[in-house]
This record gives structure tokens, sequence and C-alpha cells, in this order.
């Protein structure tokens, strides 16, 4: 192997041999420090020679001595001994939890509940562990997560999304996001305290895309209720829909993570009984949360949730 090949490398533990000449003076002396032949530690030093086709030995009396080329060498055979202690760290820290990269998608409501404030825990606790977060709608999360490009998605239940028992993921329920419905503030309802989801039957109605968890969500509520909602308008930004039904658009069901939502002139009313709601849940690909990294930001999500009053366990 020529030093100007592509395919140049160095066999470390050779060069350890090396390094025990020079502290030794002798082949025979190295070869009793490290419990060896002094054949082998003749050939194993003949080999790296050979390998990067320059000297390393010379004879200096009854002891050897260093070739310039060999000074050279263990110049940089130490930054290469202190790198590789330092990757060494690294992978036990690693195996620790506490260092690593993390790539999280989640929906933007939850990055306020519950993936912001762990972040900030984690930047206290673990700040080797990098938390990189990208906002992804359901559908297109748990497709990150299938291509590895994601490693935790935070997102919700919902037709399209992947069922409880669905062998390929692991899944941490995390919060359970209850709809209120939404009201202009001059509506006769709005005064209620309460209402029957039922009563809203009539009404013309704002909701996001028909594929969107929160507006099948409210499909299924109001199925339940006994009526087919008359959607007037679509749109999935919460205070867009805010805003259209502060202006008399319609009436909706919202999450209350999405509050607060910024338009004036809205009242929002609790439903009576069960009402709909969200489970907001973390899930990895089956397996992936032994990684360390993952299951210390994973506990980290857990953790906030459960602290909050909507937390689930």
């Amino acid at each position: 192997m020529s030093l100007d090949s592509e395919d140049f490398t160095i066999d470390l533990r050779r060069l350890r041999l090396l390094r025990e000449v020079e502290r030794r003076g002798t082949v025979a002396a190295t070869a009793a420090a490290l419990h060896l032949t002094p054949s082998a530690v003749s050939q194993q030093l003949a080999g790296l020679a050979r390998d990067l086709d320059v000297p390393l030995l010379e004879r200096q009396g009854r002891g050897v001595r260093l070739t310039g080329q060999a000074r050279v060498l263990l110049a940089h055979a130490d930054t290469v001994a202190a790198q590789l202690e330092r990757a060494r760290a690294d992978l036990l820290a690693f195996d620790a939890g506490l260092v690593g990269e993390v790539r999280v998608g989640t929906m933007a409501s939850a990055v306020y509940a519950v993936v912001g404030p762990a972040l900030r825990t984690l930047r206290a606790d673990r700040p080797g562990v990098r938390l990189l977060v990208r906002e992804r709608e359901p559908v297109d999360a748990v497709a990150g997560l299938d291509a590895g490009d994601l490693d935790i998605v935070v997102t919700v239940d919902h037709p399209a999304g992947p069922r409880r028992d669905d062998a390929r993921y692991d899944r941490v329920d995390l919060l359970t996001d209850v709809l209120d419905v939404l009201l202009p503030a001059g509506h006769p309802l709005a005064d209620r305290d309460e209402l029957d989801l039922a009563a809203l039957a009539h009404e013309e109605w704002v909701a996001a895309a028909t594929d969107d968890a929160c507006a099948q969500i409210t499909a299924g509520a109001c199925a339940a209720a006994g009526f087919s909602p008359d959607v007037r308008h679509h749109t999935s930004e919460y205070d867009a829909l805010a805003a259209l039904v502060a202006a008399g658009a319609g009436v909706a069901l919202v999450p209350r993570l999405a509050h607060p939502l910024r338009p004036d002139g809205l009242r929002v009313v609790p439903l009576t009984g069960q009402p709909p709601a969200r489970s907001i849940y973390a899930a990895t690909r089956a397996g992936r949360g032994t990684d360390a990294p993952t299951a210390a930001v994973l506990e980290a999500f857990r953790q906030v949730a459960a602290a909050r009053p909507d937390g689930v366990g």
C-alpha cells in the first residue's frame, strides 16, 4: 500500500508496539513488557513498515532507534489515540443517554404542551442530547418514522394512523386533548356553561380538511350525536378557524391544546357528557426506544405530560 493510496490505513495495535519500542529501547524489553515474544514484536513492526513502505527502526548498538519517519508517525499516533479515547467516552455517554441526536416529528400544538417543556429539561439535565424538532402532520409524521427520517413522532390517533396494537411501533400515551365548542360571542348559545352537541345540528360549521384528525373526530362526534355537520369552510390553522368563527361563518370544535386563540369575539363552551378528545401519543419504530438517548427523550415527554391535568397516567 502506497502513502498516496485512497486505501491508506494504519493498524493502531502496531502503532502501540512502535510507541513501546520508543519507550523501552529494545525489542526484547518491549516483548517482555507486553507479554509477547521478541519474534512476534519484530514481525508486527516489520508488517507496519511494509504496509507504509517506510523504514521504522534502525540498529543502534544492542538496541534500536526510531527513524525520522517513525517519529513523524508517532506524532500523529498521539492525536489518533486521544481521539479514540474521546470516541470511547462518547460511546459510553451515548449508552448512558447523555449524548446523541434525536429527531422528533410533532404537531405544533404538542410543541407547546410537551416537546418544548421537555426540551428545556433535557438542555439542563442532558446537554449532550441534541433534540431536532420537525413539525409534521400525523400522516407525514408516521411516514417519516417509517422512512427512518424521524426517531420519535408525537402525534394523534386518527383513522389513517397505526392501530394501538401495530407491532411495527412502540407507543407512549401522553395526553387526552378534549375538544370544546367554539362559538361567535353573539351566538344565542354562547352564554351556556356547557352544550349538548346535538344543539348544533342545524348550524353551519368550520372545520379542517376532511383528512385531518380533528375534522375526523368532529365528524365522528357529530355522527354519534345524530347528525352530519354542514361544513362550509375548511382550514387547518386554528387561528384562521377561530377568525372564521368570530366572523360568524360557523361553529367549530377545537382542541384545548389549540388555546389561546387570537381573535376576539369568541366563546369556548365545554360539551356535556363524555366530550370528544384527541389521544396524543409518542411513537418510535419497534425497538428504537431501547436506544438510550431516544429513551431519555421519551421519558422527558412522559414526565412533562404526566404533570399536566390532561396527562395520561
